[in-house]
């Protein structure tokens, strides 16, 4: 009697002609095999060696716009290693990637079918998998997303999406921008709410190997290892790259049109540098085009944060601003010199990411080189740049001159307000002042003083003339005698 059905499916499945009859909670998974972070360095290397070839992109999903793809949902009972979902190509999502699950140092790959997904009554069904959702132990929210090029985001710790990080930055801010894609994912689970996730990427200029540690507890933390072969020289290379929304806030109000007092999902980014300073940039929405450059040697700490946590400053209780996480970058090992540069361009709308913010070594790359970068990310609430020093909770910008008198011409007012416990029992008489320093600009008058009635809170005024077409660049902190008794702002005074 020859071999039954069972019995020749499964014997086709290990010579990997068939998908394994192995099922993860119903979703079909590929034959088992190895797969180790070594392995996928190598795949990489290998990778850059051969000539770039654009991956495909399904031309049906152009027709699934934002609302489209909401409605078909990956079915709860195809869950994959006890949390992982999936998201289905769309308009803005179009290009299918591999998703492969590990266990016990196999890798099975994870077979598409239109039957993993639900679509409501109308709709298409799914066309391919656009990435992967790591979902809350009661199924009801997931806390860590990958989808888009090399786009991944997580809830922090109130259970609140706001920015995301990208695994790279290609010649941001040059009108040549690069975006290489995750085109291949390896998920390990290694704890209740914690995964292991590897990453392909491939793009023109360079391809990388990824590994993400991830983290929930509280906060998500994320140990990244970034393992990059170029392709070609690249003019300003990105590592551990942030891209927020910035439309107005207390600085720019003028900007507003929508009844919201403030919208943003971050308002400033923050540096530790490699000699201990820290500084804090207050983001702007530019009426053109800016980057920003901030040189250092061994960086400790940068990120986009969202300093302002109070409901009535945004008074949305859809969208919740005041929830939005941070992303804080720490640099494992030395980094050497470089730059954290800040790239913005106006937006009129908060669903426009309109700031990147990223380390550029100083040392452009060439063709061939291979090279490494270890960095912790921290997604939370709290602000890790907040120390033993006062730091800056507000930043206006206005009209120059006199409260009630006639403005002054060509300038404009800068105010910073401050807080610290180091400021506790210091009044006017302290000998408390401003350190400014000015740069395409000049500055007409500044003041410093405790604000009434508010502890522990001093503020900054400046009226300062930008030198045209601007903007003026602004350094300030507070000191008494020799001694910094604040953190530095860098302001931009359009």
């Amino acid at each position: 009697m020859g071999p039954s059905r069972r019995e020749a499916m499964a014997g086709l499945a290990a010579l990997g002609l068939i998908p394994d009859l192995a099922r993860a909670q119903g979703a079909a998974l590929g034959r088992a095999v190895p797969f180790s972070w070594d392995m996928l360095q190598q795949r990489a290397a290998a990778l850059a060696t051969r000539a770039y070839r654009a991956p495909r992109r399904v031309a049906a999903a152009a027709a699934i716009d934002y609302d489209k793809v909401g409605s078909i949902r990956y079915r709860a009972d195809r869950t994959l290693a006890g949390g992982i979902r999936l998201f289905p190509l769309g308009r803005y999502a179009p290009m299918p990637v591999a998703i492969n699950i590990i266990e016990g140092g196999q890798a099975r790959s994870v077979a598409f079918s239109p039957a993993l997904f639900q679509s409501e009554a109308g709709h298409a069904p799914a066309l391919g998998i656009a990435g992967f959702r790591a979902m809350s132990p009661d199924g009801n929210s997931d806390w860590l997303a990958f989808m888009g090029a090399s786009y991944f985001r997580t809830a922090g710790s109130q259970d609140q999406y706001g920015l995301s990080a990208r695994g790279i930055a290609i010649d941001t801010g040059t009108g040549k921008e690069e975006f290489p894609d995750f085109t291949e994912f390896w998920i390990e689970r290694t704890g209740a709410q914690a995964y292991t996730v590897y990453a392909l990427m491939d793009g023109p200029s360079v391809t990388g190997a990824y590994r993400f540690q991830s983290t929930h507890a509280g906060g998500v933390v994320q140990d990244v290892s970034a393992v990059l072969t170029t392709r070609r020289d690249i003019a300003r290379l990105g590592i551990a790259p942030a891209t927020s929304m910035f439309w107005y806030g207390e600085g720019n109000r003028q900007s507003g049109a929508d009844w919201r007092p403030e919208i943003h999902d971050s308002d400033g980014l923050a540096m530790l540098t490699g000699a201990g300073e820290r500084i804090w940039r207050p983001l702007a929405n530019p009426p053109r085009e800016t980057l920003d450059s901030f040189s250092d040697e061994n960086p400790k700490g940068f990120g986009l944060i969202q300093r302002d946590r109070l409901f009535d400053h945004y008074q949305d209780d859809g969208a919740f601003y005041d929830r939005r996480p941070n992303l804080w970058a720490e640099p494992q090992g030395n980094w050497g010199k470089g730059q954290v540069m800040l790239y913005a361009f106006p937006t009129t709308t908060e669903t426009v990411d309109n700031i990147v913010a990223f380390w550029t070594p100083a040392v452009a790359p060439k063709a061939g080189q291979r090279l490494q970068f270890d960095y912790r990310l921290r997604w939370g609430s709290q602000d890790p740049t907040i120390g033993t020093a006062a730091h800056a909770v507000e930043c206006w910008r206005g009209t120059a001159g006199r409260p009630g008198a006639e403005p002054i011409a060509g300038a404009r007012k800068l105010v910073v307000d401050f807080e610290g416990a180091g400021l506790a029992g210091l009044g006017r008489d302290s000998g408390v002042k401003a350190q400014i320093d000015v740069t395409r600009g000049t500055l007409l008058a500044n003041a410093a003083y405790p604000v009434v009635g508010q502890k522990n809170r001093w503020r900054v005024t400046a009226d300062i003339a930008p030198q045209a077409p601007g903007p003026a660049d602004v350094r300030l902190f507070l000191k008494r005698g020799g001694t910094a008794l604040s953190e530095t702002v860098l302001a931009p005074i359009f």
